[in-house]
């Protein structure tokens, strides 16, 4: 099986997970980018004021998400670029909530989506002061990008599990997870309401 999965970054617009203004995607095929889509959104209504912390960060203003799509609006073209492929992250666990969360204030169902961290996997693969962002994808010889720039970040996130797979050699995301004792995390499924008798 090859090393194919698709790189995901989300920006917010505030502390809320549902509050996403700018998504990145990268898709991986073989160990090489084949295709990245990055836009604007406008967050889901009652998730969407923007806060100066989230401001400073990205640099993503109300003004910029005016004409973009509404989140219920983008959410099919978001998931028909990921297809059914493990979603990589840097600290997964955010940006999947983001997907879940945002998709939940819209009334839309999220794809059982599997994820790979690829923080937990710089952590595994390179010795360095700080796994953030751009000092890890620097270790896998990723220089130099735009960080808090969504497709950017995808960007980066995509190269250092391409070059953590090269290290440990293996062939999928599957067996880079084995090899640096991690898992691909599986979806939570939803509780099954118990009846009351």
């Amino acid at each position: 099986m090859p090393l194919d999965f698709t790189a995901i970054d989300f920006e917010t617009a505030n502390s809320s997970p549902a509050s996403a203004c700018a998504v990145g995607l990268v898709r991986v095929r073989g160990g090489e980018v084949v295709a990245t889509a990055g836009w604007l959104i406008q967050p889901p209504p009652g998730h969407d004021e923007f806060m100066e912390w989230n401001v400073r960060i990205h640099g993503i203003r109300p003004e910029h998400v005016a004409t973009a799509s509404s989140w219920a609006d983008q959410f099919d073209r978001l998931c028909a670029f990921a297809g059914a492929d493990v979603l990589v992250a840097h600290n997964a666990g955010f940006d999947l909530n983001v997907l879940r969360r945002a998709a939940e204030a819209t009334g839309q169902i999220c794809p059982p989506y599997r994820s790979l961290c690829s923080l937990q996997v710089a952590r595994k693969t390179y010795q360095l002061d700080s796994y953030r962002l751009p000092l890890a994808a620097a270790a896998a010889g990723y220089e130099e990008f735009s960080h808090h720039d969504a497709l950017a970040d995808a960007r980066a996130c995509a190269h250092i599990v391409v070059d953590a797979a090269r290290r440990a050699a293996a062939a999928d995301v599957f067996a880079l997870a084995d090899a640096l004792s991690l898992r691909v995390t599986e979806p939570a499924l939803p509780a099954l309401e118990r009846a009351v008798a």
